[in-house]
């Protein structure tokens, strides 16, 4: 690594046939091993899974942002570590923008607000039900995300929903961040006030509206920017852990 070594900076050692994955703590100046270990019942399966539950579970890295495309494990690690963590924050908010198939009107679909909005959200309570069955019923951990679901500790809902709020004794995660223009992910940023930790994710070649593309968007504009940053972290995760077919339809479609 040499001075390449940047703050929160994920690398792995090669020495043989034997490798440690590791990351740079700028604060201390030393190089600190990584073990890949469960969190709420999520094990990572790959180098780069690892190395995000270490940045998403870090409480001196107060942003980050994980970055991959679909199947990668991105919104899955991201809450388990929320869950991991929900006793040091008064509430989590899991939240994404809105964007419309086709960019048609979201008022043409039937129902009322919740309705229109319950499709865009389910994806977000897959990952919180995926989490929960990987305990029984009767398991601390289970009861303990019910509990959490009802009293209002987490919640799932639109970016929209919580526009002028300032956030502190939270942790926030921002899903489909592509689809956020830079000032919005600047917005988001500068609501962020005491014990707060916000983790952007996203995949900046999957945008859904045309007023953006893989560079101008605010998910690449906050790894551009703040990378190497003391309070920061950026993690891309490589390898799709979906299926065989999900990885095929990412390389070739």
């Amino acid at each position: 690594m040499g001075d390449k070594k940047i703050p929160n900076g994920y690398y792995i050692l090669k020495n043989g046939k034997t490798s440690s994955l590791v990351v740079y703590n700028a604060k201390t100046d030393q190089i600190e091993r990584i073990e890949k270990e469960f969190v709420y019942g999520i094990k990572p399966k790959n180098a780069e899974q690892a190395f995000a539950f270490n940045a998403l579970l870090n409480d001196d890295i107060k942003l980050v942002a994980v970055q991959g495309v679909a199947g990668t494990g991105k919104t899955l690690l991201a809450l388990a570590s929320a869950l991991e963590q929900a006793k040091g924050y008064q509430q989590i908010i899991l939240a994404r923008p809105i964007i419309p198939l086709s960019n048609r009107d979201i008022g043409f679909l039937p129902g009322d607000a919740n309705d229109k909005i319950s499709p865009y959200m389910e994806p977000l309570w897959d990952n919180l039900k995926f989490i929960k069955s990987q305990f029984g019923e009767n398991e601390k951990k289970h009861k303990a995300i019910l509990e959490m679901e009802q009293s209002g500790k987490i919640i799932i809902t639109p970016l929209a929903f919580i526009r002028g709020r300032s956030f502190s004794n939270i942790l926030f995660i921002i899903d489909e961040a592509q689809n956020l223009t830079p000032h919005e992910v600047k917005t988001i940023i500068t609501r962020a006030g005491e014990n707060t930790k916000i983790i952007f994710t996203g995949d900046v070649h999957q945008i859904d509206t045309p007023y953006l593309d893989e560079n101008s968007n605010g998910l690449a504009y906050l790894i551009d920017r703040l990378k190497g940053k003391d309070l920061f972290a950026h993690v891309k995760l490589e390898r799709g852990e979906r299926s065989d077919l999900a990885n095929l339809a990412n390389d070739l479609l």
